[in-house]
């Protein structure tokens, strides 16, 4: 059995026993969190896809850790005018692990 959710403004394909990255949820490493925002439910060829969530449904997901990811350089850089700006960025991320699904 197989969903897709909605978190983060994302979109993420599911399965039980996944483990995902996600970006950053506001909650304990080792704590329980329910998904409802599920936009798919499937099992095989058969398929309920919500309009636009699926009535009923959730997703059970166990919090791993909180990371933050690779860091991304940004440059500015002006040719002949004597300009360089460098800064950088990490982004803050959620592990997570795919405990069950409940369909409707």
């Amino acid at each position: 059995m197989y969903a897709v959710i909605k978190t983060g403004g994302k979109q993420y394909r599911v399965a039980e026993g996944d483990v995902i990255l996600v970006e950053k949820l506001d909650a304990e490493a080792g704590s329980s969190i329910d998904f409802d925002d599920v936009l798919m439910v499937g099992d095989g060829e058969n398929a309920q896809i919500g309009t636009p969530f699926v009535a009923g449904s959730k997703v059970s997901a166990t919090i791993r850790e909180q990371i933050r990811g690779k860091k991304i350089e940004i440059i500015k850089f002006r040719r002949r005018k004597h300009h360089q700006k460098r800064t950088g960025h990490r982004q803050y991320h959620t592990v997570l692990e795919i405990n069950s699904i409940t369909a409707a």
